[in-house]
């Protein structure tokens, strides 16, 4: 079932409309409206989409025991793509092909009769297509979340993001917001009244006359993303230091661990990058010597506590999306299947506010005069006497 089951994939927006309070038989009814299947919204490609209800590609009964959960909307994006075969393409041309050249004194075919033979085979082939034969259906899980306002889509990849935000402005007439690194600092900041912060922030120099001042994967001069490769950045060197257990705002502390891969690349686009594997990737020598040569972290592994709950996740920097999370242990003493499915709501919702709580303690340093003095230390950390020493 999407989000309720199995280690979570997504990416975060935020609805450009109200919060929608309790959802009900409206929402459900605004789904089926736009159910796969039932209206033709192809784009030029060729691509269709609509919503199914979860269960399978197939599934286009929305209820309420099925679809609303603990306040969450969840619905499924199918993505319909229509594939003639390249090679049965060519195999109907050549049949044609030599079936109008058979007479030809030459023995060779005509330019005329090439382009003939290409619209009967490609005439053939569509006429097959019709019955849905060539058509590949993917499913990816959406969950409208409303005490956040927070849409969840299951993927990572931006691929199909437009067609998401499209149909989903289609059917409940609001946009979508992509949550990313420079956005949530904005947002964050607004609550501390920091956004002039945030807007006057550039990339750090954590290698001093190595660190370029343009991000090369960020082409947008207005944006922020890069903070969240320095979150990364900044938690690397917090975890090096005497305790793993960093404090949050809400006067809890996650104790985190850096673990399992670690994909740096270059800002300048010019070095490449590179992905270490490994259960300690930041101990090996590699990793900081990437860092010193200017690379910033893009993706890493990381395994988080809080109010012992274990999270164990892929982060990926500027889009703050998440990869593979694995959720705690359902409590023993929930064997409800309703109420499992209750709680994984609120696990989910913890999950996001443990990941907030941890960038808004990076944001608490680095959008202010704390940053004046952090910084110098992170670049001492990075040079290569301070790693002999260590």
């Amino acid at each position: 079932m999407g989000f309720f089951s199995g280690r979570l994939t997504f990416l975060r927006f935020k609805v450009d409309g109200p919060a929608p309070g309790l959802f009900g038989e409206d929402h459900l009814e605004r789904l089926t409206a736009f159910a796969a299947g039932r209206q033709r919204l192809a784009s030029s490609d060729g691509i269709e989409v609509g919503w199914t209800a979860t269960e399978h590609v197939l599934d286009t009964d929305f209820d309420f025991a099925k679809n609303i959960i603990n306040d969450t909307l969840h619905f499924d994006l199918r993505i319909d793509t229509e594939r003639l075969p390249n090679d049965l393409m060519k195999a109907y041309f050549a049949v044609e092909l030599k079936a109008l050249a058979a007479n030809n004194p030459t023995g060779r075919p005509s330019a005329r009769q090439k382009r003939e033979a290409r619209e009967a085979a490609r005439e053939q082939l569509e006429n097959e297509a019709k019955d849905g034969r060539y058509k590949r259906r993917k499913c990816v899980p959406v969950l409208w979340d409303a005490k956040t306002n927070e849409v969840l889509f299951g993927s990572t990849s931006l691929t199909h993001v437009d067609r998401l935000v499209a149909l989903f402005q289609q059917t409940f007439g609001y946009g979508l917001d992509p949550i990313t690194a420079g956005r949530r600092a904005f947002q964050l900041a607004d609550l501390h009244q920091r956004t002039r912060q945030v807007d006057d922030s550039a990339p750090s120099a954590f290698v001093p006359g190595v660190t370029p001042e343009d991000v090369a994967w960020i082409a947008d001069d207005t944006s922020r993303d890069f903070l969240g490769n320095e979150f990364l950045l900044w938690l690397w060197y917090q975890l090096e230091g005497p305790s793993d257990a960093i404090p949050l705002l809400d006067k809890s502390e996650a104790v985190c661990m850096l673990a399992r891969t670690l994909t740096l690349e270059c800002p300048r686009g010019q070095t490449g990058h590179e992905t270490i594997t490994h259960e300690g990737p930041t101990r090996l020598p590699e990793a900081k010597k990437a860092v010193q040569s200017g690379k910033l972290p893009r993706k890493a592994g990381l395994t988080v506590v809080r109010h012992q709950e274990q999270y164990e996740l892929t982060f990926h920097a500027e889009t703050l999306g998440i990869g593979g999370a694995k959720l705690p242990n359902m409590p023993e003493d929930i064997t409800d299947p309703r109420a499992r499915l209750e709680e994984r709501a609120t696990q989910i919702r913890h999950l996001i506010e443990t990941l907030d709580l941890l960038y808004d303690a990076f944001g608490q340093q680095r959008l202010s005069k704390d940053w004046g003095e952090t910084l110098p230390k992170m670049q001492k950390w990075l040079t290569r006497e301070e790693r002999k020493a260590a």
